[in-house]
């Protein structure tokens, strides 16, 4: 494929996604038309963050605003970093981070945040080599020392050496990185930073790694788009962006050596073990299991414990229960990892501690 990546940080619109759809059903034999809502019965939702999980999102906020036609949802899709900006400074009515919140993030929200893990997902390798026929496999310590600067070269011992067989160019790495804080960033880097002593020395893991190799794009799309075009590149991105978006990836070493590339059974074998705590944070750095894929996270939206607008709170309870129910038939088939039954059990009893009219 060599289209370029959509924009998915363009507003939603979903207004006018569900007037039209109410003008479609006015169109059908003996279909009444819906009510079009004033513009005072009019809710309108603002979210911001995480790139990570926007087209899963984005499809959950055109699905239920279009049957909801007094509720519309806006989510710019900016970056985990910008996300809790947004939300710390109350500029958004939720947020959204794959790098979750800090304790201290947490206690600059006034009145108190909760951390909601509406889904997850893997990280993967992308790459660019056309040339190349048959899959790939990266070591640990292949794949960590092309992140360190240290492995340069496709043809390099420590990819050639796990590929027998498998015709590698002479050509240089060119390394693709995030340009903005980004939460798919932190858990590439706190992977890396598990399984690498001398990564997690320097740079370490963070949203914003000082990277020592590599040119920079900004979120998963910027980095899409710049590994579809860069023959010889190489760099992470969602699991989702890389599917559809036709982009290879390879297949990685996990904690007991086997090379397991990104699904949704590997993605649910990593979770297996990761026992959501109260506050409903869990790192899954470096997952146990011969099936596990290595690189996988939980990604949170960010929803304030109180709410003085009543309709507000109400919608956004609505629009959380949705993505968490009826919503999750929609993970897999864009790349995402549905959600344990226990999991959801939590995120409901969390929603009971968002209040509203206070």
């Amino acid at each position: 494929m060599t289209k370029s990546s959509p924009k998915l940080t363009t507003a939603l619109g979903l207004g006018l996604v569900a007037a039209l759809a109410c003008s479609d059903a006015s169109k059908a034999p003996g279909a009444p038309a819906a009510p079009a809502a004033s513009s005072g019965d009019l809710v309108r939702l603002q979210g911001a963050g995480a790139s990570f999980p926007a087209p899963l999102y984005q499809k959950w906020f055109k699905a239920f605003t279009a049957s909801k036609s007094n509720i519309q949802v806006d989510y710019q899709s900016v970056g985990s970093g910008s996300g809790v900006k947004s939300f710390i400074d109350k500029t958004v009515d939720f947020g959204a981070s794959d790098a979750a919140m800090t304790p201290e993030e947490i206690a600059r929200v006034e009145g108190g945040a909760q951390l909601l893990p509406m889904t997850a997902g893997a990280v993967v390798l992308a790459y660019n080599l056309p040339e190349l026929k048959g899959g790939l496999k990266l070591s640990r310590k292949a794949y960590a020392g092309i992140f360190l600067g240290e492995v340069k070269k496709w043809n390099d011992p420590a990819i050639s050496s796990v590929n027998p067989g498998v015709n590698l160019p002479d050509l240089p790495i060119n390394v693709v990185e995030r340009a903005d804080a980004s939460g798919t960033s932190f858990v590439f880097t706190r992977h890396l930073s598990a399984i690498s002593e001398a990564f997690a020395k320097n740079p370490g893991f963070g949203t914003m790694p000082n990277w020592p190799v590599g040119t920079r794009s900004k979120g998963n799309e910027g980095v899409t788009a710049a590994l579809k075009t860069t023959p010889g590149s190489i760099g992470y991105v969602e699991y989702g962006y890389a599917k559809s978006q036709g982009l290879t990836t390879a297949a990685l070493e996990n904690k007991t050596g086997a090379y397991v590339e990104a699904s949704t059974a590997s993605g649910q074998a990593a979770l297996a073990n990761a026992v959501l705590p109260e506050n409903l944070i869990v790192w899954a750095s470096d997952p146990d299991g011969k099936d596990s894929y290595p690189i996988v996270t939980y990604t949170w939206m960010l929803v304030y414990k109180s709410y003085s607008d009543r309709k507000k709170h109400d919608a956004l309870m609505e629009l959380l229960t949705y993505g968490v129910t009826d919503g999750q038939k929609d993970a897999e088939p864009l790349g995402y990892i549905p959600l344990p039954a226990s999991t959801v059990d939590k995120i409901k009893a969390a929603l009971q501690n968002v209040k509203s009219g206070v």
